[in-house]
């Protein structure tokens, strides 16, 4: 089965298994297990923050950030098509009190100043308001199509930021996708976030996790919300062993990845009965969609699958195809004859 979902199918390296049968373990909870004290040290010396918290999961990691920085009636700035929005379960609201505000995502992730200002703008002695504490920016860009938000752009929003004294949080779950594409050092991209999560889960290719980085008083809030959530871990250094592989093995492969998704994109562009706009694919992500009378999109899928092709819908009948550690260029040459033969 060519397994094009979604790159948390990816399955841990030969040295990743490797690294977790000889890692060196205790509890976590006592800040005692050296594997995630390592992780946790290289995670935030890559991105240039002070600390970094190990987590279960992205969801996690996002939820406990937020609760961080913001009291509970405030409200947190969102992308109408982010992750955080959409897909993980309203946490802010439920466990945090905090109300979510959504501003309009334009086609290539941007959150628009102008939006994000009318949101930040309100009178604070005003007791009918619910006060702004954060805005979340999502990069690389999920609904979006994997696009990556521009580095003036990032400056900008930290600009706005700054000027109406609210810190940022980057929903970075492919955050080594972005620099990648940029060509930059992912510390680069994050400089103008307070806060950020990645996934090591992803691309990345570790079996389990994520991590949040930051300034150390904002960490050891975030540990204590991770406690409360359910999420503190005793021997996890049977984990983070491979997450340390991903940061030092598995970041300069995720070109390859890029490459793959672009000859998918071109070859389902010469695919009659198929609508993908290329210019749209930066990163590992392809939104198509059929055109085809004979089919919806749920029968299109499932014809797929019989056929060996593993792909989903995300939102308004469109298709997502993503590239991962393993996929290679015979796994996408067999999808796109897949996907041609069930048009003819």
């Amino acid at each position: 089965m060519i397994e094009l979902r979604s790159d948390t199918f990816t399955k841990p390296t030969k040295k990743m298994i490797e690294a977790i049968s000889v890692t060196e373990l205790g509890d976590d909870v006592y800040g005692e297990d050296n594997t995630v004290n390592r992780l946790e040290t290289l995670s935030a010396e890559m991105l240039g923050k002070e600390a970094g918290c190990f987590m279960p999961s992205g969801t996690m990691a996002n939820l406990a950030s937020i609760m961080a920085h913001c009291p509970r009636g405030s409200k947190v700035l969102v992308g109408d098509e982010s992750d955080i929005y959409i897909y993980e379960a309203g946490g802010a609201a439920v466990c945090g009190g905090i109300m979510y505000e959504s501003i309009p995502t334009q086609v290539d992730g941007r959150l628009l100043i102008d939006d994000l200002e009318k949101s930040l703008l309100i009178d604070k002695n005003d007791p009918q308001f619910a006060l702004p504490a954060l805005i979340c920016l999502e990069n690389t860009h999920n609904r979006c199509g994997g696009i990556v938000l521009p580095l003036e752009y990032l400056k900008q929003v930290s600009e706005l930021a700054n000027k109406y004294k609210v810190p940022i949080h980057m929903d970075g779950a492919r955050l080594f996708n972005a620099s990648t594409y940029l060509g930059v050092k992912p510390s680069e991209i994050v400089k103008y976030a307070d806060s950020v999560q990645f996934c090591l889960s992803k691309g990345l290719s570790a079996p389990i996790g994520s991590m949040v980085v930051g300034s150390k008083s904002f960490i050891n809030k975030v540990r204590r919300i991770r406690k409360m959530l359910g999420g503190g871990m005793r021997q996890v250094g049977v984990v983070a062993a491979a997450g340390i592989v991903s940061l030092n093995e598995m970041v300069d492969r995720i070109k390859e990845d890029h490459d793959n998704t672009l000859i998918l994109a071109k070859g389902l562009a010469d695919i009659p009965g198929v609508e993908v706009n290329i210019d749209n694919v930066q990163t590992n992500i392809v939104f198509f969609t059929i055109n085809d009378e004979r089919y919806t999109w749920q029968e299109f899928i499932e014809r797929a699958q019989d056929l060996g092709l593993n792909i989903a819908e995300l939102g308004y009948g469109r298709i997502r195809a993503v590239t991962h550690y393993g996929i290679n260029k015979e796994d996408i040459y067999k999808a796109l004859d897949i996907i041609s033969n069930i048009l003819k």
